[in-house]
């Protein structure tokens, strides 16, 4: 019986943790990082994360869009780099409910998230971000 209450509260606090790294109502703009246009070279930006992730396999590197993170929720700084944001397994734009996948190579300084632009163009689905430069996204942060 100690060892079925042990699990519980065990899986409470993993519940708990995830809860803790994921943010609703976070404004998202857009970046030029063109990672296929620059073969996928972190270097070439030159994104924060370079430093430590920059000799990935080409693979890592491309599985997932680029997104600078400077949210108000979730590691910060080295800690953050490589990560991916996720809700439901998706950055979310709150206003159409499209859903993408981005993968954490920079830092910013907006309080959010700067999407490369084809990532923020996947869940831009009706223009509505673009002609104000900015969406409301909800983030999770899961291993990817």
């Amino acid at each position: 019986m100690d060892s079925l209450k042990l699990c519980q509260a065990l899986l409470l606090c993993i519940v708990a943790a995830a809860q803790a790294q994921s943010a609703s109502n976070v404004r998202a703009t857009y970046h030029l990082y063109n990672p296929s246009q620059i073969g996928w070279d972190l270097i070439r930006i030159p994104a924060y994360c370079a430093t430590w992730d920059a000799n990935k396999p080409l693979e890592w590197r491309r599985k997932y869009g680029w997104t600078a993170f400077c949210g108000p929720v979730g590691p910060r700084g080295q800690a953050s780099c490589g990560r991916c944001l996720l809700l439901r397994s998706f950055v979310t734009n709150t206003r159409t409910g499209a859903k993408v996948t981005a993968r954490i190579v920079d830092q910013c300084s907006n309080g959010g998230l700067d999407l490369d632009k084809a990532v923020f163009d996947q869940i831009d689905t009706d223009r509505n971000g673009y002609n104000q430069g900015y969406m409301i996204v909800n983030y999770q942060f899961v291993s990817c």
